[in-house]
């Protein structure tokens, strides 16, 4: 059986939620290095350089939505060739994260358009980040083959 393995960040916050930033500090691979976040990389457009809470959860949720993705695929015998996903995050400030809206281009030989659509939907359903957002009001997904 598998080990369970922890994943830990580090946050740094100083001052109030509207005035005040923070850091993320560090991270348990260090691949993230050194991030700014701020209330206004949250709820505002154009944050020049300052991350969120969603965008890490967006980045998050489409890197795991390919992972289990091209497990699907090539579990069915069509590896893909390349898949390119975006994950948007809608944060509403007041009510929290009210959507996520997964899109996915596949290069995959061998599979038609249907069949990709259906493994991108189990993908979604059954991903670890998209069982964690479960709670997250609306999750849609569009999936199409590279022409």
């Amino acid at each position: 059986m598998d080990m369970a393995t922890d994943r830990r960040a580090d946050v740094t916050w100083r001052g109030s939620l509207m005035d005040g930033s923070g850091t993320i500090t560090k991270t348990t691979s260090g691949a993230i290095g050194e991030q700014n976040v701020s209330w206004a990389a949250r709820s505002e457009d154009g944050t020049s350089g300052t991350t969120s809470p969603e965008e890490l959860i967006a980045a998050a949720h489409a890197a795991c939505f390919s992972m289990a993705l091209s497990s699907g695929l090539a579990k069915a015998g069509n590896a893909p060739d390349e898949l390119h996903t975006s994950a948007t995050v809608t944060f509403q400030p007041g009510e929290g994260i009210t959507k996520i809206a997964l899109t996915v281009e596949g290069s995959v030989p061998g599979v038609d358009a249907a069949t990709f659509a259906e493994a991108a939907q189990t993908a979604k359903e059954n991903c670890p980040v998209s069982k964690a957002l479960a709670s997250v009001p609306e999750i849609t997904l569009e999936a199409r083959l590279a022409s």
